[in-house]
């Protein structure tokens, strides 16, 4: 595919005797012709950068949005603007297919001008390319919906044979080294796979009342998450500023999915919980998490009755004492400290919190279970 681009964005190149590039509606580069020039200004610090990164900065995309490039049904010269890194001015071919922009073809404008036919004839190309993209959108869809189908199918026979049809369609890739990622909450549709790098697949689940996107992503080895973090880390950004991301372990094969996808969800879960584990969390790193975000979350759960009151708006400042202090296994010292309070105001609270809840602070079971409700309210 990636050849079929370049050889389309030479042609384009050829018709109007200008080096032409090829970027996705994201602005991620997906091919650009090579040009020979001894004019510096053919590669200004704008197109260096695209070329060399493989992406634009938000604000030189929001520059280029400003011109009306996202709308645009033709041709849309764009002038110069040194102060901004471009040097010379362009011509943007939108890349739309069915009345979608997929993409765009830059270039830069010559001495003399592109005629009317030339530009006519380089939109007609832009026209394959947007053809091209939308198959390739159109794929990923089709295996997202594949991937999706195995991520809410049940136990038993649905799943295998959701298990199934994915295997299929990845083919080969289907027996590789895979996580999951988890982004929630998720405000919009599937995004293409192909603005998320090393993703195999996405999709979008809803369940608790909110939405999360799941991504099937590929890995190099156990160990290496880099992939999945960055793909987690991207996805967040684009869904806002409260969305958290999870992690699952590293698995060969699809057999066991289902079960990456709770790791995942239970991991951006306890991100959201707890800012300490950072916006995107890892599941191995999740402590007591991994069994708390696993337990049913229904709109009917409620509390233990015995700490529910201590849960209550006004005793605020108590379950944060009780939460600190059950944190520091019962350490008094620490927990006055970390609270920036004196002892004798720990004792007093302690106090307080076995008289709201009727716990034995002294008692191992009392205190694994007051640990576990407030860890659990947090969810």
């Amino acid at each position: 595919m990636k050849g079929d681009y370049q050889e389309l964005v030479d042609e384009i190149s050829a018709l109007l005797s200008a080096p032409a590039t090829l970027e996705n509606r994201d602005f991620g580069l997906v091919a650009f012709g090579a040009h020979d020039s001894d004019d510096d200004t053919a590669m200004d610090p704008v197109r260096t950068r695209s070329i060399l990164t493989r992406r634009s900065t938000p604000a030189v995309r929001a520059w280029f949005e400003g011109f009306g490039i996202t709308r645009a049904t033709g041709p849309v010269r764009i002038p110069a603007a040194p102060e901004a890194g471009v040097f010379r001015d362009r011509v943007c071919l939108p890349v739309r297919h069915r009345g979608v922009v997929l993409g765009y073809v830059w270039l830069l404008d010559a001495d003399p001008a592109p005629t009317d036919g030339q530009l006519a004839a380089a939109m007609d190309v832009a026209a394959r390319i947007g053809a091209l993209l939308a198959d390739e959108e159109r794929a990923g869809t089709d295996l997202s919906r594949e991937f999706g189908a195995v991520l809410v199918a049940g136990p038993g026979w649905q799943r295998d044979m959701a298990v199934a049809a994915l295997r299929e369609a990845l083919g080969t890739d289907a027996d590789g080294l895979h996580t999951v990622v988890c982004v929630t909450p998720w405000p919009g549709e599937t995004p293409s796979v192909r603005t998320v790098p090393s993703a195999a697949a996405l999709a979008t689940v809803t369940g608790a009342g909110s939405q999360a996107l799941a991504a099937l992503v590929r890995l190099r080895s156990p160990e290496a998450l880099d992939p999945a973090a960055t793909a987690a880390e991207r996805l967040r950004s684009a869904a806002g500023p409260t969305a958290t991301g999870g992690l699952a372990a590293a698995r060969r094969g699809l057999a066991e999915l289902a079960d990456s996808w709770q790791e995942a969800l239970s991991a951006a879960r306890a991100a959201s919980a707890e800012s300490r584990f950072g916006p995107v969390a890892d599941w191995s790193a999740i402590g007591p998490y991994r069994l708390l975000a696993a337990l049913p979350r229904t709109p009917e759960t409620a509390p233990d009755h015995a700490v529910r009151p201590l849960l209550a708006p006004p005793h605020a400042e108590l379950a944060r004492t009780a939460e600190v202090f059950l944190d520091r296994a019962g350490q008094a010292s620490r927990t006055a400290t970390e609270l920036g309070i004196h002892r004798q105001t720990l004792y007093y609270r302690l106090a307080r919190i076995q008289q709201l809840t009727g716990l034995d602070l002294n008692d191992g079971e009392d205190r694994l279970l007051l640990h576990m409700a407030l860890k659990a309210a947090r969810l």
